[in-house]
């Protein structure tokens, strides 16, 4: 994902050269893709679990 920037004021305007409707969502699409993440650790984390219960 990149950053899309406008071009900085010729006067040095301290104004955001963020463009909000195009970074809202990226981020909504990166917190979906470490949600997903999340949910992948988390069942390989208990089918190790159950493997290591069986094994005992």
């Amino acid at each position: 994902m990149r950053a899309t920037i406008r071009q900085v004021d010729d006067n040095g305007s301290p104004r955001s050269q963020t463009d909000l409707a195009k970074e809202i969502p990226d981020q909504i699409i990166a917190q979906d893709a470490t949600a997903l993440n999340v949910t992948a650790i988390k069942t390989k984390d208990e089918m190790m679990g159950t493997l290591l219960d069986i094994k005992t």
